[in-house]
């Protein structure tokens, strides 16, 4: 499922006009990012959890010339499914 059959389907599923399903699903993804940019997790209790990690600088090699490299520190989302997502998958 790409980002507009999500839009097709909330759409469908709540009643809403497309575009305020646009709208609704945009705002729903922006509050998502800005809060893990301000480092605070975001806990959708019985779906999952989104997080920010910190990813430490480490060293590399650059898989053409084989040359050690470096890879700088960086931040990277990371989502946790809740029990009742992984419970009704199996």
């Amino acid at each position: 499922m790409n980002k507009q059959e999500l839009i097709a389907a909330v759409a469908n599923a709540s009643g809403l006009a497309k575009g305020d399903a646009v709208r609704a699903v945009e705002a729903v993804f922006d509050t998502i990012t800005a809060q893990l940019k301000k480092g605070d997790e975001v806990r959708l209790v019985g779906f999952g959890t989104f997080a920010v990690t910190k990813r430490k600088a480490s060293t590399g090699r650059n898989p053409r010339t084989g040359e050690p490299m470096t890879i700088k520190a960086s931040s990277q989302p990371k989502f946790k499914a809740g029990k009742v997502l992984k419970d009704s998958l199996n």
